[in-house]
């Protein structure tokens, strides 16, 4: 994430949850940004679907210019409360942060292609805790288990790290393991038969 966005948003001096839920009809998501050097936590509501494209263009870590009315805060998202039957965001927090500065994040793991025949993929954790620049955090870490073998396990260890970015968690976390492919149980032909010989004896 080399670059990023500003988004304009509008400031909020009314929290109650009466006005939120207006904010939400009228398409906006009500936020606050944090931060240590920040005196008081800054509210404020921006357009939904801006947010909403922001999330999916560049992830749940997105880092996003937000201009308040000339004021400008360069902030990492946080966390995104979402609305359990429509998906959209309900309430967003931002963390200011500054250029240069490290911050632990969680990256989403895709690991990509096929395992051996006869084997299966089970994914235990399908994130990892990084340190990263906040301006080069990665969208995610993939790591290649084409042709893996039953027994094989993905450690933390195994993934290779992008540029800019350490490893925080246990080396030794397990992510995945491969195993033996599940066969479906098919019913038994004899059984079957000697089950349809008894019925057919019970009726006479």
């Amino acid at each position: 994430m080399a670059s990023y966005e500003t988004l304009s948003a509008a400031p909020r001096s009314d929290f109650g949850k009466g006005f939120a839920r207006r904010l939400r009809v009228a398409g906006q998501v009500p936020g606050v940004i944090y931060g240590i050097e920040l005196e008081n936590p800054v509210h404020f509501s921006i357009d939904r679907l801006e947010l909403h494209a922001l999330l999916r263009n560049h992830g749940s870590n997105a880092v996003v210019e937000l201009d308040i009315e000339g004021e400008k805060y360069l902030t990492m998202v946080k966390h995104v409360d979402q609305n359990v039957l429509t998906l959209n965001a309900d309430h967003v927090d931002l963390l200011a942060i500054k250029r240069g500065e490290k911050v632990e994040v969680e990256v989403p793991v895709v690991l990509e292609g096929d395992v051996a025949p006869g084997a299966q993929l089970v994914q235990d954790l399908d994130v990892i805790l990084v340190e990263a620049d906040v301006l080069s955090i990665p969208e995610q870490i993939t790591h290649s288990i084409e042709g893996a073998e039953v027994d094989t396990k993905v450690l933390a260890s195994d993934l290779t790290m992008p540029a800019n970015t350490t490893l925080v968690a246990d080396p030794e976390t397990v992510l995945a393991s491969i195993t033996h492919e599940e066969v479906a149980e098919t019913p038994d032909e004899d059984a079957e038969a000697t089950e349809g010989e008894a019925e057919a004896t019970e009726a006479e």
